[in-house]
């Protein structure tokens, strides 16, 4: 395989994806700008294994020098703002880096005339669901600012796809979750509130549904993309476990021996999605990937990492 170009790679699915393909024998250069919940501890186990650039991906002319000097042929994109609630107290950053961030890339990618582009999105550009699944096709009917840069962003690459050839692949995962995840998302949240003493806020009556992603499996599924998905298709990820938040909410408190008094429910966000759920059947009979995680098993595990770094945790509250 030619040389990987990661942006984001300092992030907590992108610095796993990283951390499997040094295992894997790859050679690596990351481009992060190192934002709040990014973090070079995430790679101190492969940093004298990969190329370091700190960097903002809307800095078109470091982006080209990075380029220009390190000669990737295969860029896999996970830089973007990520959180829903930052989104919907303020859009702005979402629309710099999530959109226009990657329509640098692009250009940039197109210039130096890369293999191949792996970006990964979201299931939250299909908005909710019901009842049902959503496949590849889906319409995009994105209900935050968050999952509509990410929507913008997907069909973006579409158009360049289809303007210029060029040799891009979508990935949307699920709800990933796992060690080294920052502490704004609901399951390293949770645990670092209980960790304090404090209770889990669930928003609304916890009924909202998540279909939860062990963060080594989705790295593995897009080492499968990377390595072998078709150009100009989208992917789906997900695992199939569904579970509604107060139900996981009620496990961690449990797990941590602590009463259900340690929840507590809050005002429901505006615009809150119900429930995804993805269809996985192409990734499964294209490129034979299955998640090997299930969800009790990658709660424990999840918990047990952060008891074990409960300072790093604590230092992120």
């Amino acid at each position: 395989m030619k040389k990987i170009l990661v942006t984001g790679g300092a992030g907590f699915i992108g610095s796993e994806f990283v951390r499997q393909g040094v295992r894997k024998g790859y050679k690596i250069t990351v481009v992060d700008k190192i934002t709040y919940a990014g973090d070079l501890e995430r790679l101190k186990d492969v940093k004298n294994k990969i190329t370091l650039y700190r960097s903002d991906i809307c800095n078109k002319a470091k982006i080209d020098m990075i380029f220009k000097k390190e000669k990737p042929g295969i860029i896999v994109h996970f830089a973007a703002e990520t959180h829903v609630d930052r989104s919907i107290e303020s859009s702005g950053a979402f629309i710099e880096t999530n959109i226009k961030g990657t329509q640098i890339l692009l250009d940039v990618s197109k210039k130096y005339k890369i293999d191949k582009f792996v970006h990964i999105s979201t299931d939250e550009v299909y908005g909710d669901i019901k009842k049902g699944k959503f496949y590849e096709d889906s319409p995009l009917k994105a209900s935050s600012p968050y999952a509509a840069s990410k929507a913008a962003a997907d069909l973006l690459i579409k158009s360049y796809i289809r303007t210029y050839n060029f040799p891009a692949i979508i990935v949307r995962p699920s709800n990933n979750y796992g060690p080294w995840q920052y502490p704004e998302k609901f399951i390293p949240l949770s645990i670092l509130r209980l960790l304090e003493g404090k209770k889990i806020p669930v928003y609304g009556k916890g009924k909202n549904i998540r279909e939860w992603l062990y963060v080594s499996d989705c790295a593995q599924a897009i080492w499968s993309i990377t390595k072998r998905g078709k150009i100009g298709q989208v992917y789906n990820v997900g695992s199939s476990i569904e579970k509604r938040n107060i139900d996981v909410a009620k496990k961690l408190v449990t797990l941590l021996g602590k009463s259900q008094n340690y929840i507590k429910f809050v005002k429901d966000r505006p615009g809150h999605d119900f429930r995804y759920f993805l269809d996985t059947k192409k990734i499964k009979k294209e490129l034979g990937w299955n998640p090997k995680i299930n969800f009790d098993k990658g709660l424990r595990k999840t918990l047990t990492w952060c008891l074990e770094h409960r300072k790093w945790m604590l230092s992120k509250k």
